[in-house]
């Protein structure tokens, strides 16, 4: 059964303001795989899972259409409400049924959304609406975000790591303890014999300490806390943001840090008919 997260409006907002793109190093090894295997021109990607909609827009500069799929109203409200390229649109829809026709996508996408899939399922859909050759890239990260700040880079992730398990008790038992070991199940479940697995890519991002306070608070962990006790989920937020401030030597959350996110991604190729 696939779950259900990230569905009310204050929390697709905040999903909007603190969650990170996909880097466009990852989406350029997405799109050398396929094209090795797609010679012709791109026509449809499906992003599933597409939350706001800050990945499915990288999409759109390299494909005829763009359709970003969702099972959340709020999420699809805010994606629609901004700009976006002529050639994007959004359809709600779960991922274990999409609307689409057999064998038409070129690719089919979820960016740190698939751990929440029914996963035989999606696998299937996926299969279903996929043209021989195409391309599944499923992307994510792990939840261990590292933090850089000259001489208090060792203080500051001593904090973090804090942070984290002060969290993971109100992880979703459904994805278990890692989502990288999840991800690592899904790509077994992957039935092409054309498949990839790739762990680790790091990505150094600057954003202010409010970033990335406000990023851990979208996590499905923090959520979990916040509903169960809201009082203490705001007091802990509060106190490693001071924690962290004291370490860096400064005054305001506004001051930048450099945060390291580790991606890892399955590509596999649908083969192709004999």
């Amino acid at each position: 059964m696939a779950q259900r997260h990230f569905e009310g409006k204050e929390h697709a907002e905040s999903y909007q303001r603190h969650r990170v793109s996909p880097p466009q190093k990852l989406i350029d090894e997405v799109l050398n795989f396929l094209r090795k295997r797609m010679k012709e021109e791109l026509d449809l990607a499906v992003d599933v899972g597409c939350g706001s909609g800050q990945g499915t827009e990288l999409l759109a500069p390299h494909f005829m259409t763009v359709v970003g799929t969702d099972i959340s109203s709020a999420q699809l409200e805010i994606a629609e409400a901004k700009d976006h390229a002529a050639n994007l649109c959004f359809r709600q829809s779960p991922a274990e049924e999409l609307p689409f026709e057999d064998d038409v996508a070129d690719l089919v996408t979820a960016m740190t959304a698939a751990h929440w899939f029914d996963h035989p399922r999606f696998l299937r859909e996926a299969d279903r609406i996929l043209r021989p050759g195409g391309c599944l890239a499923l992307l994510s990260y792990t939840m261990d975000f590292e933090l850089e700040y000259g001489e208090s880079t060792s203080k500051l992730n001593e904090i973090c790591q804090e942070f984290y398990a002060a969290l993971l008790p109100y992880r979703k038992a459904y994805i278990g303890s890692s989502s990288l070991q999840l991800y690592k199940k899904i790509y077994d479940l992957v039935s092409y014999d054309d498949k990839e697995w790739h762990e680790c890519l790091k990505v150094w991002m600057m954003m202010p300490l409010s970033g990335f306070i406000g990023l851990v608070e979208t996590f499905s962990s923090y959520q979990g806390f916040l509903e169960k006790d809201p009082v203490e989920a705001k007091k802990l937020s509060q106190t490693i943001t001071e924690r962290l401030l004291e370490a860096m030597g400064a005054s305001s959350p506004d001051t930048e840090v450099t945060v390291i996110v580790k991606y890892f991604y399955i590509l596999a190729s649908k083969p192709q008919k004999s």
